[in-house]
């Protein structure tokens, strides 16, 4: 898991895919079938986890902020955009 992006409204996780040959997949511990990105909204308090084809889409978006180097407040409302589609509220273990 990669911390990509950390605001006081919101956080982005980068989730891959645990590489068998570093490091053994344990039976008892689901895994990821493919990487994904988690957006949490801190301000609702929700998360949507994105994987297929909208990790493909949200990972177009990081590769053009890589390019342009854009605003915080772009960054923030491309993320306000994902978050409207969050369900899920944050659970903290």
């Amino acid at each position: 898991m990669d911390i990509l992006y950390n605001s006081d409204s919101f956080s982005v996780m980068h989730l891959q895919m645990q590489d068998q040959a570093l490091a053994p997949v344990r039976d008892d511990v689901p895994g990821l079938s493919r990487h994904g990105f988690e957006i949490v909204d801190k301000r609702t308090g929700k998360e949507i986890y994105l994987e297929g084809s909208w990790a493909e889409q949200f990972q177009a978006h990081l590769r053009a902020w890589q390019e342009n180097a854009p605003t915080q407040e772009e960054v923030e409302e491309t993320l306000a955009g994902y978050a409207e589609l969050a369900q899920n509220p944050v659970i903290v273990h």
